[in-house]
């Protein structure tokens, strides 16, 4: 009646730390997955942190045959499964091991996992802090993604820009404008949904906010040529 859907879940399973935790997660997954098929959202999340404490071989064989598992579940529901890369140069070596930060990275591991569910989370602070281009964006397909984040970044050095000190669309210095009409163009016509991560909370009220990001969208995809 409002026009409202639900774009995606988050992956609730702990995919990352022991095998024990991982298989104790998976009935929840599955009450998960049950739920939003019954909701109308086809869609699932979850981010791949870009350096591990963990041997890295070991780790993407670990997790390889995890979000398999995962997407195989989520398959049985009708829902695929997005894959986040974390690109801010912080996270590289936060832990002891790199691990997958980039575009190709990714798409290499979702090779590998090789279930047709599986795909990418496409996040404009995450393109902007690897420096892809329209160009690169625009050899994907549509069928290569399953969600967008959509988000700005401050008018600092890329290396610089910290994962949790994002900005509202067009506060700051990504071409939005262009990114979104790079995803029109190869023809995605999923949800772009904002992700807006601050160090401190936000000091303005929540309609306030509301307000904002309402407006934020519109003048975007005004002047994007989107309707």
């Amino acid at each position: 009646m409002h026009g409202i859907e639900i774009a995606t879940i988050g992956l609730s399973v702990e995919w990352r730390t022991t095998d024990e935790e991982f298989v104790n997660g998976l009935e929840r997954l599955v009450l998960d997955a049950k739920a939003a098929s019954t909701l109308g959202c086809r869609t699932c999340t979850t981010y791949i942190l870009p350096s591990t404490d963990q041997d890295a071989a070991p780790f993407m064989a670990k997790a390889t045959t995890r979000l398999r598992t995962c997407a195989q579940i989520l398959a049985s529901y009708g829902i695929r499964l997005g894959l986040e890369f974390v690109g801010p140069h912080h996270l590289r070596t936060t832990w002891k091991n790199p691990f997958i930060w980039n575009l190709q990275q990714t798409l290499e591991f979702i090779d590998a996992i090789n279930e047709r569910n599986v795909g990418l989370l496409v996040d404009a602070y995450h393109c902007y802090t690897n420096e892809i281009s329209h160009e690169e964006l625009g050899r994907l397909t549509a069928d290569q993604i399953v969600h967008v984040h959509i988000n700005d970044a401050k008018n600092i050095p890329v290396k610089d820009l910290l994962d949790n000190d994002r900005l509202y669309l067009g506060e700051g210095v990504i071409d939005l404008i262009g990114f979104l009409q790079t995803l029109q163009k190869i023809g995605y016509t999923g949800a772009v949904s904002q992700e807006v991560l601050t160090i401190e909370p936000p000091k303005e009220d929540t309609e306030s906010l509301i307000k904002k990001s309402a407006e934020n969208y519109a003048k975007l995809f005004h002047a994007a040529g989107i309707n």
